[in-house]
């Protein structure tokens, strides 16, 4: 599964709507999402990538503290 919160809203999708491969890297995760939501690469720079131990990814806006 793939968790993104992409403009305070929460999506889930599953690997193979986005043609998510197992060995992708966080730029290439971005680029599919990008293509999915048609929105320019770039929306998703400030975004983090996080691998579950179960391998689902969460995609979410990096956390600014203080």
């Amino acid at each position: 599964m793939v968790h993104i919160r992409f403009e305070g809203r929460s999506y889930d999708l599953r690997p193979e709507q986005i043609r998510l491969g197992a060995n992708m890297s966080d730029k290439e995760v971005k680029q599919l999402l990008a293509q999915h939501f048609d929105v320019a690469p770039n929306r998703f720079n400030q975004y983090v990538v996080d691998r579950t131990a179960n391998g689902d990814l969460i995609v979410r806006p990096e956390a600014v503290y203080g």
